[in-house]
């Protein structure tokens, strides 16, 4: 029996949880927090990165940083006021790092594409190159959540899920130029 075996799901027992703890697995309504949180991350960090224009090369990266972040507590806020419709009262501190660390998706969404992004900031790559490389990076990344769905789910990977991948991937990609289309 593990040390972590007895502590309860109830909000409490969220306090005496590491934040980042993989000790024991998700349940499916945390893992679908989780991937909507993931989805959601990506979808508007691709749609940070491809209005970018590389003339300042450090500015892409701080885009994308403040889109993650701004977007990380967007969603914590909007959870906690959801959770206060839900059930008539105020968050408590442990249903609130709950909820944090189900939004932690948002924040990884921006690691990747700005790590890419560097490396035209530090002249390795030319900056438009690092730019379209996070851009595809990024939508691999949306694209690849139909095998992490596929795993929870217990099913192998197939053709059905290659192109499911694909269509996800298409809507993200529609989603975001229409996004585009209508602020920028």
């Amino acid at each position: 029996m593990r040390a972590d075996d007895n502590v309860s799901s109830s909000p409490h027992a969220l306090l005496h949880r590491p934040l980042f703890s993989r000790s024991r697995p998700l349940d499916r309504e945390n893992a679908a927090s989780r991937i909507s949180a993931y989805i959601y991350g990506n979808v508007l960090v691709l749609a940070a990165l491809v209005p970018i224009t590389t003339g300042e090369k450090d500015v892409g990266i701080l885009v994308v940083l403040g889109t993650a972040l701004s977007t990380f507590v967007a969603h914590a806020f909007a959870e906690a006021v959801g959770h206060s419709v839900r059930h008539r009262s105020p968050s408590t501190r442990a249903e609130t790092l709950h909820e944090l660390r189900n939004s932690v998706p948002i924040l990884s969404s921006a690691v990747l594409p700005c790590v890419v992004l560097a490396t035209g900031w530090l002249g390795w790559v030319e900056p438009r190159t690092a730019q379209i490389v996070a851009e595809l990076a990024v939508l691999v990344r949306i694209g690849g959540i139909v095998f992490v769905i596929g795993r929870l789910n217990g099913e192998r990977p197939n053709r059905a899920s290659v192109l499911a991948a694909v269509l996800i991937t298409v809507v993200a990609t529609t989603v975001v130029i229409v996004k585009i289309l209508l602020t920028h």
